[in-house]
């Protein structure tokens, strides 16, 4: 059965930095994209970064600041946040599109 775990998420003052995790089962995470979005309330889920084989691709309004990426041997995504700002508080979920799967999601919330 496939799963996908999200983890990491946390408060964090702005410009502080979080990184998520999400822990694939059930299937291999390197052999598909693995995707992270996020989605804050009364707002729709939006695409933040995607990994595809060794290609990354990232929203605009994260570019410079996150950073995707694998450890096909724990069969793990990540997502490294840094310079946080006031508008990235969400709930950030691991995604596959080819398995149809989406995590939890892990709560991420930036304030002083």
């Amino acid at each position: 059965q496939v799963h996908l775990v999200e983890s990491g998420g946390g408060l964090v003052q702005p410009g502080g930095s979080l990184r998520l995790s999400c822990a694939a089962s059930g299937f291999t995470s390197r052999l598909f994209a693995m995707s992270w979005h996020r989605q804050a309330p009364g707002k729709e889920r939006e695409l933040v970064a995607r990994i595809s084989g060794g290609s990354t691709t990232y929203a605009d309004f994260v570019k410079g600041r996150f950073t995707i990426s694998r450890d096909n041997g724990k069969n793990t995504v990540y997502l490294q946040m840094n310079s946080l700002k006031p508008e990235d508080p969400a709930v950030y979920y691991c995604h596959c599109s080819a398995k149809n799967s989406w995590g939890q999601g892990t709560q991420v919330t930036v304030s002083s």
